[in-house]
């Protein structure tokens, strides 16, 4: 097992009805921003839930963060923040808002073009930042937990990722009853960005940390098995804090410790949705099965692995296991009704394999990956099969 440090500060307020202790783990006296997407939490009673909760403190309202947030959108709440004095923001969403939410942490004090904080990795260099708490709505990235995040400029259509041990949420209150008005692509897309967040800390090479392996296994299966069952009926609290605690499992921070990782699937999937608004999750759908085609005899050892233990598989040859375990875990997207081919969502992408190429050109991303060979010529390789 590789040598690792672990510190995760987020307290996690998990269970029906918690959302009533906001008022006990945001600052007395704070005014906050309370942040939010499209105005969900109006129709599924989570908003009033949230004000009753807050009533003591002075909230300023932002909303209208999108899917995958805007650099732009983001900069008119830094506005308000500096403005209006905001000591505390609230983020109240699933992972775009909260992903928004660490960005305003970082760019409230940030005296320069703040999009150097995302392009330039200048946030790790952060001292002073504004501290949030969040309320999940939304079951999939695990950002309610974790301390990175994914920030979009809709001017240049990049999807870059920024973080930095000081953007955990001070705190998180996850409430699974939330799921239950959740549309099912919704849910769906939470469950495949769960399942490949997993994946991509799971299906690298061998290695002697065996409890990862084992937790990791886990959580793919606790998907596998309770997926299905809360897209049917979002109303099982059982299958829905199953998977709303799968989702943050998957990506805290725990299964990466000590062991080798891979991300190359994120990487080029960001791209995917930067160019064509595509869900990130189905990119990821999109990405993945054809990455470990093409990285087959550097993963193989962990596809069979993978395949006996998490899908029970046998055959003839490892090859034959490793082969079907890719063709499952297909299956599985599909049965969520997630499309795996970039086709099925855009006829404009005869020229995306090679925009790919020549993004990961620009940023220098020459050997990404566990084993440090998704470069360029590679990316757009798996692109074009993807199609």
């Amino acid at each position: 097992m590789k040598s690792f440090e672990f510190k995760n500060p987020t307290k996690i307020i998990f269970g029906e009805g918690e959302i009533k202790k906001l008022s006990d783990n945001i600052p007395a006296g704070s005014h906050v921003l309370l942040a939010y997407g499209g105005g969900s939490i109006k129709k599924n009673s989570v908003y009033d839930q949230v004000i009753e909760a807050c009533k003591n403190f002075k909230i300023t309202e932002f909303s209208g963060i999108e899917p995958n947030p805007h650099f732009e959108t983001l900069m008119k709440a830094v506005e308000i923040i500096r403005d209006e004095k905001i000591d505390f923001i609230l983020a109240v969403g699933g992972g775009s808002v909260i992903d928004g939410c660490k960005f305003l942490s970082a760019a409230a004090f940030y005296d320069g073009d703040e999009w150097d904080l995302v392009a330039k990795g200048l946030s790790r260099k952060q001292e002073r930042v504004l501290p949030f708490g969040t309320v999940l709505t939304l079951p999939a990235t695990g950002s309610e937990m974790n301390s990175g995040a994914v920030v979009t400029k809709a001017a240049t259509q990049e999807k870059r990722t920024f973080g930095g041990p000081q953007y955990f949420p001070v705190f998180s209150i996850c409430d699974p009853t939330v799921i239950k008005s959740l549309p099912k692509r919704q849910i769906a897309n939470g469950v495949v960005d769960a399942f490949t967040h997993t994946l991509e800390q799971y299906l690298t090479y061998k290695h002697d940390a065996l409890l990862q392996d084992r937790i990791a296994e886990g959580i793919l299966q606790t998907l596998i098995e309770i997926g299905p069952k809360v897209m049917e009926d979002p109303s099982d609290y059982k299958a829905a804090s199953n998977f709303m605690w799968s989702a943050t499992m998957a990506l805290n921070g725990i299964l990466r410790l000590g062991v080798p990782t891979d991300w190359a699937t994120h990487m080029i999937a960001h791209e995917l949705t930067a160019l064509h608004g595509i869900d990130h999750a189905r990119t990821l759908a999109i990405i993945a099965p054809n990455l470990y085609r093409k990285l087959f005899d550097n993963k193989k050892e962990k596809l069979v692995q993978y395949g006996k233990r998490v899908w029970g598989l046998s055959g003839e040859s490892d090859i034959e296991i490793a082969e079907k375990a890719i063709e499952m875990t297909v299956t599985f997207f599909q049965s969520l009704g997630i499309d795996t081919k970039l086709s099925d969502y855009t006829d404009d992408y005869k020229d995306t394999a090679q925009t790919v190429s020549d993004r990961f050109t620009e940023r220098k991303w020459l050997g990404l990956g566990e084993t440090q060979k998704v470069g360029p010529d590679l990316a757009k390789e798996i692109v074009e099969m993807s199609i």
